[in-house]
């Protein structure tokens, strides 16, 4: 038996005042509301109602049986509520990774738009340099340098990452500013360290720029390598060197004259952005709305 149409069948018994009340309610025969009050009955080993010819009373019991019915249907159409809004309204705990430099830039404010917008979102973000599996760490999206890998991800492009040769005026006073690309050989040249097997990891010693006579090559050193892009452009900031950094970052430096850009006619390599979700994240609101939101942003 269907016990829980069973309760509700008995509790229309009860609040209808008959059996023909509770069938019309019910939308069944009254020979049907009989029924599933006999079951319930039995199943329970307990009479709810005592019937006469002309009225049925509620049992002790079956009075306290009523209120609980009542309590636990109640929790019940609550729950199937709960259920219909969590497909329909977004809500619940996003969690998101992406690059330090990107997230605290862009991905950061692009969130705080975000949770205004959706105020019963909570977002939890991871940044970090690592290729990260996003469905056995329990992420809704991530946004990631380079080539998609994973066919059990949803990747859907953004905009370039671009990077631009610079340098303090501190520095540049005290070392002179470079003129070509094979200058960089003579300077002090801050790298980024990129994570094993990243295809990026030769950029540590050879700076491969795109110039007037095409693509080169430029060997390069210098005083520090770091895994940070916040704490590489405080490096340059403070007049330690010349990097590559990301315009992302540096944009605001450049145009307050912090930093100095260099070599304009030689282009460092670009990336993509992409935007990457696991495929059966994207029926959840909160996630579908996510990416609508990034893409509206960053978007190609």
């Amino acid at each position: 038996m269907d016990v829980f149409l069973a309760m509700t069948v008995f509790v229309k018994v009860v609040e209808g005042g008959s059996m023909t009340a509770a069938a019309r309610q019910c939308e069944m025969s009254t020979t049907m509301v009989g029924n599933h009050l006999k079951a319930l009955e039995q199943r329970l080993g307990v009479s709810l109602l005592q019937r006469t010819t002309r009225r049925q009373n509620l049992t002790e019991f079956g009075l306290e049986y009523y209120r609980r019915c009542v309590e636990v249907l109640g929790l019940v159409n609550d729950s199937e509520r709960m259920a219909e809004q969590a497909q329909t309204e977004p809500s619940g705990m996003l969690r998101v990774t992406a690059p330090p430099a990107f997230g605290a830039e862009r991905l950061a404010p692009l969130l705080s738009d975000f949770v205004q917008r959706y105020p019963e979102i909570k977002v939890e973000v991871v940044l970090s340099n690592q290729t990260m599996d996003l469905i056995e760490h329990g992420f809704d999206a991530a946004i990631r340098l380079g080539t998609p890998e994973s066919s059990a991800l949803i990747a859907r492009p953004l905009q370039d990452y671009t990077l631009t040769i610079c340098a303090a005026p501190t520095y540049l006073k005290r070392r002179g500013t470079p003129k070509t690309a094979d200058d960089l050989r003579d300077h002090d040249c801050l790298a980024f360290a990129y994570p094993a097997g990243d295809d990026w990891r030769a950029a540590e010693k050879l700076w491969r720029l795109t110039g007037p006579d095409g693509v080169m090559e430029v060997p390069v050193s210098g005083s520090m390598i770091v895994n940070s892009t916040p704490a590489l452009r405080q490096a340059v900031l403070a007049g330690m060197g010349v990097s590559m950094l990301p315009d992302v970052l540096i944009s605001e430096d450049i145009a307050s004259g912090k930093l100095v850009p260099l070599l304009q006619d030689y282009q460092p390599p670009s990336r993509t952005l992409w935007l990457m979700y696991p495929q059966d994240r994207y029926r959840l609101p909160k996630v579908r709305q996510f990416v609508e939101h990034a893409l509206r942003a960053w978007g190609k």
